[in-house]
């Protein structure tokens, strides 16, 4: 991978405890258990250099949803809980893009380049990178930095958290964005 900008984002996306409520694995368990940590020592390697971090809080409207405003699960997962000074952008749809201003933000610090983690990978992180793909950014989404649940498709067939993330990723990869490793991207910011 080679050197990323100094100002480019780390966006964290909608990493809440609401998440580890058990109603999202219902067809079958998360994957990449490690999501978490990886996150946590991106976050301290852009906190060490004074780069530019963005928390995406999802603020859902939706009745009995897990991310709704004033329920436990609206506060952010411990390993990417913000520090006072950094950027919280609340959003209400799947993609941070829409009704918020972060693109507005972005462009006014200069900001063309992302390193993108969270959650869900087909869903929130997903709709995220597409659009900012589509907008022009350079977004480099870490693939062990997200993660997603099994589903159930239309014909009752169960795919694995695996097989659902590695589909999302592939998806995206080269169109919207480059899929790299945490270590990949923790050796890049360290040239």
């Amino acid at each position: 991978m080679e050197t990323l900008p100094h100002n480019a984002a780390l966006l964290i996306v909608d990493l809440q405890k609401a998440i580890d409520d058990p109603r999202w694995s219902r067809v079958g368990p998360r994957n990449n258990q490690q999501a978490e940590a990886n996150i946590a020592a991106l976050l301290a390697a852009w906190r060490r250099d004074g780069r530019p971090i963005i928390h995406i809080r999802h603020d859902s409207v939706e009745p009995g949803s897990t991310y709704r405003p004033g329920c436990p699960g609206h506060v952010f997962k411990e390993e990417a809980m913000p520090l006072p000074g950094e950027t919280v952008i609340g959003k209400r749809v799947n993609s941070a893009f829409i009704g918020t201003d972060l693109d507005e933000w972005l462009h006014g610090r200069g900001i063309g380049a992302l390193v993108v983690g969270g959650v869900i990978t087909n869903n929130s992180v997903e709709a995220t990178v597409r659009m900012a793909g589509n907008l022009g950014y350079d977004v480099h989404l870490v693939a062990d930095a997200c993660f997603t649940f099994a589903r159930l498709d239309r014909s009752g067939r169960v795919w694995t958290a695996d097989e659902v993330h590695d589909l999302s990723l592939a998806n995206m990869d080269g169109e919207y964005a480059t899929v790299v490793e945490t270590a990949e991207v923790l050796g890049a910011v360290l040239r």
